[in-house]
């Protein structure tokens, strides 16, 4: 999940984190690099998922949610990233699946709440097409830019078991783990 442009003390996150529908993992957590399973037809079960992986995004406050954050291995994601003036543009993809990349490249300093307040900038592809089954069944496609582009690939990334860290060099990538497995600990002891 990304966050949104604001930040929140990590402390302040964690409460979210507790208070929210479903409980978000945080890094490390070996189902966060698992390879989740396609989702074969619509149930009401997935589309309650969707439902609960929508509030617990907006609780958060994030732009995106990958359904293996909350721990369920299916590849799911929701995403809105409408500005906070703006109404919700809520979006829920089944099995999303990036179709084209632009050779136009951008850059965003991005988050997770999975990794919470530790933010980096990775590089992506500006614009992109992804094609998903929605919450009906039906096939869509759509051309995504600019944040939309960055919060699709970082959700399907997601999806594959990647971080955005995973774009990082390694002792970057070393000194988030090491914060992360502190603030776990911390959190065990309550």
């Amino acid at each position: 999940m990304l966050w949104h442009a604001g930040t929140i003390a990590p402390q302040v996150a964690l409460a979210y984190i507790h208070t929210m529908k479903r409980k978000i993992l945080i890094h490390p957590d070996p189902r966060l690099k698992k390879l989740c399973d396609p989702v074969a037809d619509m149930s009401d079960e997935l589309r309650v998922l969707a439902d609960d992986m929508l509030e617990t995004m907006y609780d958060a406050p994030g732009i995106g949610l990958a359904a293996p954050q909350i721990g369920v291995l299916h590849r799911v994601i929701t995403l809105d990233c409408t500005a906070q003036e703006e109404a919700d543009q809520p979006l829920v993809m089944f099995n999303p699946e990036i179709i084209a990349r632009s050779d136009e490249m951008s850059s965003y300093d991005e988050g997770c709440l999975s990794i919470p307040d530790q933010f980096a900038e990775v590089i992506r592809p500006a614009e992109v097409t992804v094609r998903w089954m929605d919450r009906d069944g039906a096939e869509q496609e759509d051309t995504f830019r600019d944040l939309w582009a960055t919060c699709v690939q970082h959700e399907i990334d997601h999806l594959d078991g990647k971080l955005f860290i995973d774009y990082l060099k390694p002792l970057k990538r070393q000194m988030i783990t090491r914060k992360m497995q502190k603030l776990k600990r911390e959190l065990a002891r309550g």
